[in-house]
């Protein structure tokens, strides 16, 4: 279950399913793997055969050590803590721009 935003682009996509800063093709597959976090409480579930593909789900490194990653397109991702079957802190982002 997702319990908290980390930012505002995720939290529109979630609540308005439209964001200013995501594009707009973008939105739909966004939305998709929110629900799916937000329906479950086991980081396993994102790699279920038949879920959105190429998702990509890879613990962060660096300044980023302790979250988790999905990509929606590159090189957008949902960055996430999860803690006790709950995602936290839930990002939509490019982490790698500089």
């Amino acid at each position: 279950m997702i319990v908290g935003f980390g930012n505002k682009v995720a939290r529109d996509v979630w609540e308005r399913d439209s964001s200013k800063r995501l594009p707009r093709p973008m939105w739909e597959r966004a939305k998709a793997l929110l629900t799916i976090m937000h329906n479950t409480s086991a980081l396993e579930d994102l790699r279920i055969h038949g879920q959105p593909p190429n998702i990509r789900l890879h613990k962060l490194k660096g300044d980023q050590a302790g979250r988790w990653s999905v990509t929606i397109d590159l090189p957008w991702c949902i960055t996430f803590a999860f803690h006790r079957g709950e995602f936290h802190d839930v990002r939509i982002e490019n982490y790698h721009r500089g």
